[in-house]
């Protein structure tokens, strides 16, 4: 067997392990699975395409500290109006150091962040190797409060809703442009739950769990109707996304595209959830779009 093959049964005799245990729990200890299953939901995955860099050298380094103490890596390039990047769950500021030199060239300057428990930051606070969407938001937010009003934010997957929602509270970004945008919580819990295996009793009790430790409904981040839903008037977007994603469906970043009233969708075909960060027509096109 290769060693593919082998990691391959390892997870799916993993998972049923998972999936008894769940079952059992629903039965007799819903509030305990509720537990375990919140802190799997914010656990980082370990993906090794998640750590590729690609900032052409490295910016000038500096941090923030969020509430609690928690601190937030963050570099900078470049001189002029700022932008923002903001990397996906699990990943961190280097996806998208691609745009650095197009974005800097164009007389931008760029700020990247990393959420806490990703990249160089400092644990969340559930600890180290967990997080939640919300603590993107915070990030982002605090970010744009030190280093400037954001001429735009480029933001890939959960970033792209965590970007979303910081509008939506009054992060006054002039553009946006989301890359393969995760814009469904509510459907990913969905799928959580059923791939764990867990019921009504054990999934209400950990939706409970995550909107008190969010501080806010967990709805806030199905981004699609944001504007019908809060009334907020969302900036000029861009939304790119790629035909054959892997991890979050093509057709949510097109339902986004035409949910918002001034947003635009750009399709790719074969790049995924990741290559379209590094895609030399991609990062042209956002480039073009944030500094037009």
């Amino acid at each position: 067997m290769s060693p593919q093959n082998r990691t391959i049964v390892r997870a799916g005799a993993k998972l049923t392990v998972l999936r008894y245990a769940f079952r059992a729990l629903e039965r007799v200890a819903p509030a305990a699975g509720a537990g375990w299953a919140a802190r799997l939901w914010c656990t980082l995955p370990n993906t090794g395409g998640r750590r590729r860099d690609d900032r052409p050298e490295p910016g000038e380094r500096s941090s923030l500290t969020l509430p609690g103490g928690r601190v937030v890596a963050v570099e900078s390039w470049g001189f002029g109006p700022p932008v923002y990047l903001m990397h996906g769950w699990g990943g961190w500021r280097g996806q998208l150091g691609g745009f650095v030199r197009p974005l800097t060239d164009a007389g931008r300057r760029v700020v990247a962040v990393d959420a806490p428990s990703h990249g160089e930051s400092g644990p969340g606070r559930l600890g180290r190797g967990r997080a939640t969407g919300v603590e993107f938001v915070e990030a982002l937010t605090a970010a744009a409060g030190k280093h400037g009003k954001p001429a735009a934010v480029i933001a890939h997957s959960l970033g792209s809703a965590a970007a979303a929602v910081a509008v939506a509270d009054g992060l006054p970004a002039a553009r946006l442009a989301l890359i393969a945008p995760s814009t469904n919580l509510s459907e990913g819990l969905a799928l959580f739950q059923r791939t764990m295996g867990f019921g009504q009793r054990v999934g209400t009790r950990m939706v409970a769990r995550l909107e008190r430790l969010a501080g806010r409904p967990l709805a806030d981040f199905d981004v699609t109707d944001l504007s019908r839903r809060t009334g907020a008037e969302l900036p000029p977007t861009l939304v790119v996304h790629d035909r054959r994603d892997k991890e979050v469906p093509y057709d949510d970043g097109a339902a986004l595209a035409a949910a918002w009233p001034e947003a635009e969708l750009a399709s790719t075909d074969g790049l995924g959830h990741q290559r379209i960060l590094r895609d030399p027509a991609v990062i042209s096109l956002v480039v073009d779009y944030v500094t037009r």
